[in-house]
C-alpha cells in the first residue's frame, strides 16, 4: 500500500462540522491562558444585548473580539473605533461560524498598558512565591486598643478613617505614621514607616491606606520591596488603597483587604452601639442567671436547714449513746471476768485431782496387783499345760506303734520299704526286714501258708 491509498474505513475518525469547531475551541481555550494584546479598535458594534463586538488590528493583521456585557460594565474606558487599546483576553473560537476570536476580560487605553503589564508580571511572580497564600494571613484583633495608620496625614483617607473610628469605636487610640502615598519616593517612605511601626511595636494592627486615583497614582502600592516588607511584618496589616474596583499588590499581600479607607475603619473597629446593645443583653442575662442562682441556693439552704438537726440535740444523742456503750462495756467486762474466774476454779480442781504423786502411787499399787495376778495366772496356766501334756503323752503311748511292738508285735518290710500286710505279697526265699519292740532283724521266707 502506498502513501496515497485511502485509509481503512474502520480506522477513519469522522467529525461533524459542529464537533470539529467545538474540539478546536476546547483546544484553544485549554492551551492559551489569558494573554495581553495591543491594537486598534475597528468595526465596533453595540447590539441591544449590551455586548460589544469589534476587530483588533495592527498594520499586518486583525482578529475578532467579543466583550460581553458583565465585563463591559466594569470598564473605566469606553471603547471607540480608532482607539489604541491594551486588552487582556482569552483565546477562543466562535463555533457558529468557525471564527477565531478573543474573549475580552479587561480593556484600557494603550498608554497605561506598560504599567498594567508590570503589575501583572509582579503579581504572578509574588503569587508563585507564595506571598498571597492564605496560610500566611494573620487574624485581625477583635478589640484593638491602638490602631496604626500609614498614610498621608493631609489626605482624605485619614479623615474618613478617623471619622468612622470616632463614630463606631471612640475609645481606640490612633497613631499615624505619615508618609507620601504618591510619587517616586513614596514606596521607600511607606516601607520606612512600616519598619518604624514594627520597631516601636506600639499598635495592635496596621492600616495601609490612601484614596482613589489612576493606576499611576496608586503605583506606589505596587512596589516589590514594599510588598515583601508587608509579607514579613509581624503585625496584622489591612490594605485599603483606592476605591472598590482598584486592586494593588499591597492588597494581595496584606492580611486583609478593604474596598475603601472607610470600609477598613469599619473592619478594624467594633460598632459601639452594637457593643452597648450586646453588653446590655449580657447584663440582663447575667442578672437573670444570678437571680436564678440565688433562688436556687436559697432553696437549697432552706432544705439543708430542715434536714440538719439542732447541734444540742445531736450532742445529747451522742452523749446518751456514749453512756449506753459505757454500760454495755462494763457489763460485758464483768460477765467475762466471772466466766474466767469460774473456769479458773474448775481448772484448779481438775489440777488438784491430777496430782502427779498420787497418780504415781496409784500406778505403783496397780502394778503390784497386776504382777501378783499375773504370777498366779502363769502358775495356773503352767499347771494346766503340764497336766495336759502328761495326758497327751499317755494317749500317745497308748496308740504308738512302739507300744504295740512292745507287746510282741513286729513290722515286716520289703527291700523297697513296702510293709507286708498279707502273705500274698510274699515270695519264697525273699529277704525281708523285721522291726521288733527292741531292735531289727533280716528275715527269709522259707514257706508261705494261708489262713487255714
Amino acid at each position: 500500500m502506498n502513501d496515497f491509498s485511502p485509509p481503512d474505513p474502520g480506522q477513519r475518525r469522522i467529525f461533524s462540522v459542529a464537533e470539529l469547531n467545538r474540539t478546536a475551541r476546547a483546544l484553544l481555550e485549554g492551551e492559551f491562558p489569558s494573554i495581553w494584546v495591543e491594537g486598534e479598535i475597528s468595526n465596533l458594534a453595540r447590539p441591544a444585548s449590551g455586548h460589544l463586538y469589534f476587530s483588533l488590528k495592527d498594520s499586518k493583521a486583525q482578529v475578532r473580539c467579543a466583550l460581553f456585557k458583565n465585563r463591559a460594565l466594569g470598564l473605566k474606558t469606553r471603547p471607540e473605533n480608532g482607539m489604541q487599546v491594551l486588552l487582556r483576553a482569552g483565546v477562543s473560537l466562535y463555533e457558529g461560524r468557525g471564527e477565531f476570536q478573543l474573549i475580552v476580560e479587561y480593556l484600557e487605553p494603550a498608554g497605561a498598558g506598560a504599567l498594567q503589564r508590570a503589575f501583572e508580571e509582579l503579581k504572578r511572580k509574588l503569587e508563585a512565591e507564595g506571598l498571597f497564600d492564605p496560610a500566611h494571613k494573620q487574624t485581625l484583633p477583635a478589640f484593638p486598643k491602638r490602631i496604626g495608620v500609614i498614610t498621608s496625614p493631609s489626605g482624605a483617607a485619614i479623615r474618613d478613617v478617623l471619622n468612622v473610628l470616632k463614630r463606631r469605636y471612640p475609645g481606640v487610640e490612633v497613631i499615624i505614621y505619615p508618609a507620601p502615598v504618591q510619587g517616586a519616593d513614596a514606596p521607600a517612605k511607606l516601607k520606612r514607616m512600616l519598619d518604624v511601626a514594627i520597631a516601636r511595636n506600639e499598635v495592635d494592627v496596621l492600616l495601609l491606606t490612601r484614596g482613589g486615583g489612576s493606576l499611576e497614582d496608586l503605583w506606589a502600592f505596587n512596589d516589590e520591596p514594599l510588598a515583601r516588607a508587608i509579607h514579613a511584618c509581624p503585625l496584622p496589616i489591612v490594605s485599603a488603597v483606592g476605591h472598590e474596583i482598584d486592586f494593588t499588590i499591597a492588597d494581595f499581600v496584606a492580611d486583609q483587604r478593604a474596598a475603601t479607607p472607610s470600609a477598613a475603619a469599619e473592619l478594624l473597629s467594633p460598632d459601639q452601639t452594637q457593643l452597648l446593645r450586646q453588653l446590655a443583653r449580657y447584663e440582663s442575662l447575667l442578672d437573670r442567671q444570678m437571680q436564678q442562682q440565688l433562688r436556687s441556693r436559697k432553696d437549697r439552704i432552706n432544705s439543708l436547714q430542715k434536714r440538719l438537726p439542732h447541734p444540742q440535740r445531736t450532742l445529747q444523742q451522742i452523749s446518751q449513746r456514749l453512756d449506753d456503750l459505757t454500760l454495755r462495756s462494763q457489763r460485758a467486762i464483768k460477765t467475762d471476768l466471772n466466766q474466767r474466774n469460774s473456769k479458773l476454779a474448775r481448772l484448779q480442781a481438775l489440777l488438784s485431782g491430777q496430782n502427779p504423786k498420787r497418780l504415781l502411787q496409784q500406778q505403783r499399787e496397780r502394778a503390784v496387783r497386776i504382777n501378783t495376778s499375773l504370777q498366779r495366772l502363769i502358775k495356773l496356766q503352767l499347771q494346766r499345760k503340764t497336766e495336759k501334756l502328761q495326758q497327751l503323752g499317755h494317749n500317745l503311748d497308748t496308740v504308738s506303734p512302739l507300744a504295740t511292738l512292745g507287746r510282741g508285735y513286729a513290722i515286716v518290710q520289703k527291700d523297697n520299704g513296702e510293709i507286708v500286710r498279707s502273705t500274698e505279697q510274699l515270695v519264697k526265699d525273699e529277704l525281708l526286714y523285721g522291726r521288733f519292740g527292741t531292735g531289727n532283724a533280716k528275715l527269709k521266707v522259707s514257706s508261705i501258708e494261708g489262713d487255714d
